[in-house]
């Protein structure tokens, strides 16, 4: 029996190893191994393009974002549906950048005493340009709305600095004073008012120093170019611009002034910054307020009356500057020509 077991197992084996020897393989190369030739390295100009790319986009998204969270005034229906007059939209005059310009070249390249240190006034330079035009228009509408004033003050001020509102009364002062009126312009800004250099009346002997007691009413008013047209520079910088505000001295002038002049307009400083127009406020019988396209929001504009209300002086309407023609619907009529009386011989 052992030794048919054994036979049984041997032939097992045999059997085992001819199926092994029999057995296919199921592996198969498909493809031989490939070397790449070249050096790998990074792809510069694709990282390059892509880096450039992506910051793009991130920065027209912080721009957009900045936009709907901090969107301006662009038209004046916005300031309208709030229930805030807008007495005036003055577009952004070309012929006055080209001004400022041409006198920053001037400066640039030549000595500061061959140069003028001052822009002239559109008013004189540019009587029909679009902007003076819109000035015209506003003097019509406060001719009215001054008619039921206690007085013939007229204060402007703004929200926040670089609104334009040194332009505004500059050339609304030359406008009122073309039409035969007598206007004086005083600026009340203590601190940085620069009406002197637009009207070009000097800045020595001013307000400041009126205000003190170191001068008196013949030296402190100032002829200008314009015939009619009176000014009050600001004067030295006090370290107490408020404090001589409410100074006695100030009221006094002040009726003094109305009663020798047809028109007074007071430039003062933007009262979110500081309080000055609030103080002056208080003696002038019509108010304005100059907000900048696109640069105010109306929640701001809201905010700056709403703090005139808090010292009880009323802002009568608004004045929208620096309008864009192509960027508001409002004023996007293209009359880019100037419209004036000429010859019929030229």
């Amino acid at each position: 029996m052992n030794q048919q077991i054994y036979l049984q197992l041997l032939n097992r084996m045999q059997e085992l190893n001819v199926m092994k020897a029999g057995t296919v393989g199921n592996v198969r190369i498909l493809d031989e191994a490939v070397v790449q030739p070249g050096v790998v390295e990074p792809q510069k100009k694709l990282i390059v393009l892509a880096a450039t790319v992506f910051g793009f986009l991130i920065s027209v998204g912080i721009v957009a974002l900045k936009i709907v969270f901090h969107r301006g005034v662009e038209n004046p229906d916005e300031l309208e549906e709030v229930g805030i007059n807008v007495y005036a939209s003055v577009p952004k005059s070309d012929v006055q950048l080209k001004l400022e310009e041409q006198i920053a070249r001037q400066r640039k390249g030549r000595s500061s005493k061959s140069v003028p240190s001052y822009v002239p006034l559109l008013a004189v330079a540019e009587p029909t340009d679009l902007a003076v035009e819109a000035l015209r228009g506003l003097r019509t509408s406060l001719h009215f709305a001054m008619l039921e004033a206690k007085n013939n003050i007229l204060m402007i001020s703004g929200p926040s600095p670089g609104v334009g509102k040194s332009f505004i009364t500059a050339n609304l002062a030359v406008v009122l004073a073309q039409s035969g009126k007598k206007v004086v312009v005083i600026d009340v800004d203590l601190r940085r008012g620069y009406l002197h250099a637009l009207l070009h009346s000097g800045n020595e002997d001013g307000l400041s120093d009126y205000l003190a007691g170191e001068i008196t009413t013949e030296q402190l008013i100032k002829g200008t170019e314009v015939e009619g047209l009176d000014a009050i520079n600001r004067g030295t910088a006090p370290p107490n611009p408020s404090e001589l505000l409410m100074h006695e001295r100030f009221k006094n002038l002040l009726d003094e002034l109305s009663a020798k002049y047809d028109y007074v307009l007071c430039d003062t400083p933007p009262i979110l910054a500081v309080t000055d127009a609030a103080i002056v406020g208080r003696y002038t019988g019509t108010n304005l307020l100059v907000t900048g396209f696109a640069q105010n929001p109306v929640k701001e504009v809201e905010a700056t009356i709403s703090r005139f209300d808090q010292n009880g002086v009323t802002i009568k309407g608004t004045i929208l500057n620096k309008v864009v023609r192509k960027a508001s619907s409002y004023y996007n009529y293209g009359y880019g020509y100037g419209y004036s009386y000429k010859s019929m011989t030229d």
